[in-house]
């Protein structure tokens, strides 16, 4: 698949975009264009930022923050949120099979739901306190951050679903793929953040990967919901990181 159909279908999968149905691809191939997710990250984090500096000079921080983080997740179609939730509820099963069987559940359950509730009101809060000059640049890259980590998660940990979604699409990685994708994440940390840029994404990844350790020991793998939460909470941890550093140097 040529540079720029992975580069699409990268796009396609992480936004709602529409786009050609020449980029339709399996799962496989969207672990081969996993290198570009970070790219698309740092896209989607331009158009936030454009966003965030539209309603900033009409509504309050915190108005403004929270439609900021709506467009965020709408233009992400929930995806990540989803595999956020599935996760948290299948946190009360009682052996792995158990687990597996209440994520696969279309319906949301009460940890699922109190848990995004949360997750979304601690997201809303680091946006709307990072100062005006550093929540632009944090806008861009934590959604780069974040969507290094999947590349990640896919290479380290095994699949706990033979045929499910996240094991395809660990199976489309090669070696490259997550150094490639920390190495494009850490460009863009760099230079639009600095130095906090490169804490963020020390502690983005390393969320994502505790994550992924706590889950493939309750799932026996990792599947495309742990991905997917992965990213949620390296996006988070970034925010956080960067308000926290610029909170102490204030």
């Amino acid at each position: 698949m040529p540079p720029v159909s992975r580069a699409l279908l990268a796009l396609r999968y992480l936004t709602i975009l529409p786009m050609s149905r020449r980029c339709h691809a399996g799962l496989e191939d969207l672990g081969r264009a996993a290198p570009w997710f970070p790219v698309v990250g740092a896209a989607l984090g331009l158009v936030l930022a454009a966003v965030d500096a539209g309603t900033g000079r009409v509504f309050p921080p915190l108005l403004a923050a929270l439609l900021t983080v709506t467009v965020w997740k709408l233009l992400t179609g929930g995806l990540h949120l989803d595999g956020l939730a599935d996760c948290l509820d299948g946190l009360s099963g009682r052996d792995p099979a158990t687990r597996l069987a209440i994520m696969s559940d279309s319906r949301i359950g009460t940890f699922g739901a109190i848990g995004l509730i949360l997750f979304l009101m601690l997201e809303l809060a680091a946006v709307s306190e990072l100062p005006p000059g550093t929540r632009w640049r944090t806008l861009v890259a934590a959604p780069a951050i974040a969507r290094a980590t999947p590349a990640l998660l896919g290479r380290l940990f095994p699949a706990a679903r033979a045929g499910g979604q996240g094991a395809v699409f660990s199976a489309g990685l090669d070696r490259a793929a997550a150094p490639a994708s920390l190495a494009i994440a850490l460009v863009v940390a760099v230079a639009v953040l600095g130095w906090p840029g490169v804490v963020a994404l020390a502690v983005g990844t390393a969320s994502a990967l505790g994550l992924g350790v706590f889950l493939a020991g309750r799932l026996g793998g990792v599947t495309g919901d742990v991905l997917g939460a992965g990213v949620e909470l390296a996006e988070l941890a970034a925010l956080l990181t960067v308000s926290a550093w610029a909170h102490a140097r204030s």
